[in-house]
């Protein structure tokens, strides 16, 4: 039997990463990760889900004390920007995060690899100056914001970014394009529009929101407009010209037509992620990639390459933290030996926005497909709770199987709905049907009792509508 150097060697950091390298640790495998940044955490604490998140909350602070929302409830406050500080919250707040991942490498005995990583062969790493050999290699390398043709993006500059450099700003744009209408252009844009931009949105799509539920995303619009977001739908970027410190784009309707120009302060680039599998040296192994970009795996999480185990962001599936955490566990278990398994039918989504956009299993256009299903709705604005927080925006919708009434879907629109989505998605888990949610009593008075409403609509009695 050949020896290693290791038993595991994850390369990336990132969620998937560091917790496929901290559960093989517990599972007493000798263990490293390669990581070629300088903090561990990967894109989503360093650059990304976290960083996002500080000035999500930051900014609704200062918008509700802005915008007369606090005012309202008998607290008058002048509200005055200092964006310098609310920077230093959020650089604290990932510092606090990255330290935490590199204790808990420690704790567990992981060896941190610093440098980037590329293959030698199937069992050997080249990571920096240093080969590495080990006899499991996962590759949770993540991804990269996908480029527009002709956008260049410089987030040195502050005027054509990406997600990255809309987090750095070192002021707030007087006008800002925001190009992509999926997840992280509307938080991103959220956040510099509750500070005093003026925020255009310009997709693709006929609609925002691509592979949500449609209600959710006609919803979602609405509201994003009534908060001052301005849409262009149906639309595409063709080009961008910067000249000084200003940006001027030219588009034209997605299906052909007159061109158009929009000059913005600030422009950000937000049309989607690509997997990083590029520079890892995948010929060097004979591992080929997908149309785009991804590594193909097996149910277990094992490439065609014995011992190449792949994760997160670079397969198949959404980019999404959580799902490469609970892959990052159960290719550890797999590699143990144990049996790890990941439900990807009940992976749920998030949208950070003012109110929060949360779903998960099958959108209703999806469910249709499949068969005869019946569908619960239950307006915020009826709930207790909501009324008494002023926040009556967006609804719960819940869809079952017309047969089994076992529920294949649950979308929200609320204020708390990334925490409410919980309940959704453990009952999904367990197999639950909506009179099983229906019957569960839920604490007054809560947001989570429009879950309960929402399955009590499902076969038409819903108790407060």
């Amino acid at each position: 039997m050949a020896d290693y150097d290791y038993d595991v060697l994850v390369i990336g950091a990132g969620p998937g990463g560091y917790v496929a390298a901290i559960r093989a640790a517990q599972l007493g495998l000798k263990t490293a990760c390669a990581e070629s940044r300088e903090t561990l955490g990967g894109t989503c604490l360093n650059v990304g889900c976290i960083p996002s998140k500080a000035m999500l909350h930051a900014s609704e602070y200062f918008d509700a004390a802005a915008n007369g929302t606090m005012s309202k409830m008998g607290v008058e406050v002048t509200p005055k920007l200092n964006l310098d500080a609310m920077h230093a919250q959020r650089k604290d707040a990932v510092e606090g995060l990255t330290k935490g991942v590199a204790f808990l490498f420690k704790k567990n005995k992981v060896d941190w690899k610093n440098g980037h990583a590329s293959f030698v062969d199937a069992h050997t790493v080249k990571v920096g100056d240093e080969t590495v050999t080990a006899k499991n290699i996962v590759i949770a390398t993540g991804s990269s914001v996908t480029p527009l043709p002709g956008v260049e993006v410089d987030n040195s500059k502050h005027i054509v970014v990406d997600s990255t450099g809309a987090l750095e700003l070192p002021a707030v744009p007087k006008k800002m394009v925001v190009i992509g209408g999926g997840v992280i252009g509307l938080e991103l844009g959220s956040v510099w529009r509750r500070l005093g931009a003026e925020v255009t949105c310009v997709e693709f799509l006929d609609q925002i929101l691509p592979g949500m539920d449609g209600d959710i995303r006609k919803e979602a619009n609405k509201i994003f407009k009534k908060q001052g977001i301005e849409f262009k739908l149906s639309t595409k970027v063709t080009g961008c010209t910067v000249k000084g410190k200003k940006a001027t784009l030219t588009l034209e309707p997605a299906a052909g037509g007159d061109a158009e120009t929009l000059e913005a302060d600030c422009v950000l680039v937000s049309i989607g992620r690509r997997p990083n599998t590029d520079k890892l040296g995948l010929d060097a192994i004979g591992l080929e990639t997908n149309q785009r970009g991804q590594i193909e795996t097996d149910h277990d999480f094992r490439t065609k390459v014995d011992g190449v185990w792949a994760i997160g962001d670079v397969i198949p599936g959404p980019m999404l933290a959580h799902k490469a955490e609970d892959e990052g566990i159960a290719v550890a278990e797999n590699i143990a030996g144990q049996t790890g398994i990941v439900n990807h039918d009940v992976i749920p989504s998030v949208v950070y926005t003012w109110p929060e956009i949360a779903g998960v299993g099958l959108t209703e256009e999806q469910a249709k497909e499949k068969g005869e299903i019946k569908v619960g709705k239950f307006p915020m604005m009826a709930n207790s709770r909501a009324k008494t927080n002023h926040e009556p925006d967006g609804f719960v919708k819940i869809i079952s199987d017309a047969k089994t009434d076992r529920v294949l879907g649950t979308w929200i629109i609320a204020v708390p709905a990334g925490t409410m989505i919980a309940e959704a998605a453990l009952a999904m888990e367990f197999g639950a049907t909506s009179e099983d949610i229906a019957y569960t009593c839920h604490a007054h008075p809560t947001h989570s009792e429009a879950i309960k409403e929402a399955a009590m609509a499902v076969t038409g009695k819903p108790i407060h509508i």
